[in-house]
């Protein structure tokens, strides 16, 4: 990944984009710590402040979190993500729910009517995964893998604009989901998605949006209202 040594303002702009690629396209996902600044001036050819000035550039801009002492971990996926994610850091979870509610009914309905054979593999694989998550009991593994799951069915939908924007309200939407079901997994947090992969696969979109509406809003007993009494 070494670089070549152009003039330093267009080698920052370049270090940046080199390590902002790395976060788009998934090889340092949220919530990773990405390597040490001694690796990446070796990994990247240049000198230790080109690499720590592209680094607080990504932190000033939302992307990245530098912990003293422990590291400099990924926080979102784009500047705008880690915009949203500050903006709604403190927003009601109520409401939060109610804005993944409705977002994941509209696109659930629109994959139902879009999938192909492609988004339907992804999505039962997706699926698959986040099942076994849950049976290893590990948390993150299991907000991460629901996370992917519900993106998938968004993806689905083939409306670009949705697709964004759910991914950049994607580590507010993980942190809810963390809030809500707890450091534990327990049987009462759990929430079968077969019933909405299984609509999708139908072709069934009223189905689908009921189910991917529901979800949401009934993870932990007491906490929401469910519609309809649900």
């Amino acid at each position: 990944m070494s670089l070549s040594q152009p003039r330093r303002s267009a080698l920052s702009e370049q270090i940046i984009a080199a390590l902002r690629g790395q976060i788009t396209t998934g090889e340092w996902p949220v919530g990773s710590r990405i390597p040490t600044e001694p690796e990446l001036v070796e990994q990247l050819g240049v000198a230790r402040n080109t690499v720590r000035e592209a680094v607080r550039a990504l932190a000033h801009n939302g992307l990245l979190d530098i912990r003293q002492g422990s590291g400099t971990y990924v926080v979102a996926t784009s500047e705008l993500a880690g915009v949203m994610h500050r903006r709604f850091a403190d927003a009601d979870p109520q409401h939060i729910a109610e804005l993944r509610s409705t977002l994941e009914s509209t696109a659930a309905g629109l994959a139902a009517e879009r999938r192909t054979e492609k988004d339907l593999k992804q999505l039962h694989a997706q699926w698959l995964r986040r099942e076994e998550a849950w049976e290893s009991g590990d948390t993150e593994a299991f907000v991460t893998a629901d996370a992917t799951f519900h993106l998938a069915v968004v993806a689905a939908a083939h409306n670009d604009v949705m697709t964004a924007m759910y991914a950049d309200l994607g580590e507010v939407l993980r942190d809810w989901l963390r809030a809500d079901i707890g450091a534990e997994l327990t049987p009462d947090t759990y929430m079968d998605h077969a019933r909405l992969l299984d609509a999708i696969r139908a072709g069934d979109r009223e189905a689908a949006a009921a189910a991917a509406a529901t979800y949401p809003l009934m993870c932990r007993p007491g906490r929401f209202t469910s519609p309809a009494g649900e």
